[in-house]
């Protein structure tokens, strides 16, 4: 991760480990047309988030483990919503 698009990474990782979010407003909130910012595929491709189909609810977007890891070790992991952080 360049250290350019790092911060808006993490941003966007621990804006969705507050709690999963559907996918539309990821992208609504997320979506960029700047070739040089590429934080949603970013994320993505580096296995931090992940889409996903909740229940007929659509799809939805939640944060992996290796996203987890990546805050925690950033010292910005939220506590209060977060599977196994309470």
């Amino acid at each position: 991760m360049s250290d350019e698009t790092r911060s808006l990474i993490l941003d966007l990782v621990e804006w969705i480990a507050k709690r999963p979010r559907p996918y539309g407003e990821v992208m609504e909130a997320w979506r960029t047309s700047c070739p040089r910012l590429t934080i949603w595929e970013d994320a993505v491709d580096q296995g931090l988030v992940v889409r996903q189909n909740k229940d007929g609810d659509g799809p939805y977007v939640s944060v992996t483990e290796s996203g987890l890891a990546l805050l925690q070790a950033e010292g910005r992991l939220p506590v209060a919503g977060v599977a196994g952080t309470e």
